[in-house]
């Protein structure tokens, strides 16, 4: 029937953003590892910024959104320059350091700050079960951390985690000025495309004031870096950062952050064979353990 509402489109949106991620993460993890995180962060945006462009003046006959009005483009602008050129950052330096799966595992921290976040900003409610689950969540990160064998692997462990801790913050902060930025129905592809242009935009300015942008470019040289920078590029700031609004606009807030945080399970097996990392018992309880308690934020 035309018009119809796609049965569990917001579901399998969420479902797809796991994947992406996943894909994503290992990408960014292999191309920083041979040319630096920064120089990844900034040439992913630029990509990403150049498919979106094309993407938008195809669907909508215009490259730019240039109608969404002052207010939404600053909602957007803050939310890119917060979430991509700040806390990207530190996530990229994360994966260099400890790896995509403890990392990524990290990120299920986001939506404890969400949380904390709403808390002390719009005065929700912070009930004890919420206290219990952020304390869930904890407890299996710790586990993995401190039980899995990890610290050996990894000898700047603790300031990976510190990074990969200030990543779930960006994310989070991120996340309230897009949900902003969205109200009232705005087109997702149009607010990712505004949301990499500030992101992109903020580290270009950055990088040529700090006399580091030559350098950023440089990385454009290795063949095999650019190539796995590509595929992050679309399976990150285009196809992943899309389907995930398209999956906070058609599910159940809950629904859809709890199936958009399954990539540090979709990561265990890629770790073990493709990075040859050692997970053992402490690695998978542990991530299901956070996992469980960053779903049960939502529905307690």
């Amino acid at each position: 029937m035309p018009g119809a509402p796609v049965p569990y489109l917001g579901e399998s949106a969420a479902l797809l953003t796991s994947a992406c991620w996943s894909l994503n993460s290992v990408c960014f993890t292999v191309a920083g590892r041979r040319v630096g995180s920064a120089s990844v962060n900034l040439l992913r945006l630029l990509m990403a910024w150049t498919l979106l462009m094309l993407l938008h003046l195809g669907l909508f006959g215009s490259p730019f959104p240039f109608q969404a009005g002052e207010a939404r483009l600053g909602w957007l602008g803050v939310s890119g320059l917060i979430g991509f050129a700040l806390g990207d950052a530190v996530l990229f330096e994360a994966f260099v350091l400890i790896g995509a799966r403890l990392a990524m595992l990290l990120m299920t921290l986001s939506p404890l700050f969400s949380a904390l976040l709403a808390w002390l900003f719009l005065g929700q409610d912070m009930s004890l079960p919420k206290v219990a689950a952020m304390a869930l969540t904890l407890s299996g990160i710790a586990w993995v951390v401190w039980g899995g064998g990890d610290q050996e692997a990894h000898p700047q462990i603790w300031r990976g985690v510190l990074l990969g801790v200030g990543g779930a913050l960006g994310q989070s902060v991120g996340l309230v000025f897009s949900m902003k930025g969205l109200a009232g129905g705005f087109s997702p592809i149009s607010a990712n495309l505004i949301r990499v242009s500030a992101g992109a935009l903020a580290l270009l300015l950055y990088f040529a004031a700090t006399g580091r942008l030559r350098g950023a470019l440089a990385g454009l040289r290795d063949a095999r870096a650019t190539a796995f920078i590509g595929l992050g590029a679309v399976t990150g700031p285009v196809l992943g950062v899309v389907l995930s609004l398209v999956a906070i606009a058609k599910a159940p807030m809950g629904v859809a952050a709890t199936l958009m945080s399954l990539s540090p399970v979709i990561l265990l097996p890629v770790s073990h064979f493709g990075f040859r990392e050692k997970v053992g018992g402490h690695a998978i309880l542990g991530t299901l353990l956070a996992l469980a308690g960053a779903a049960a934020l939502f529905f307690v």
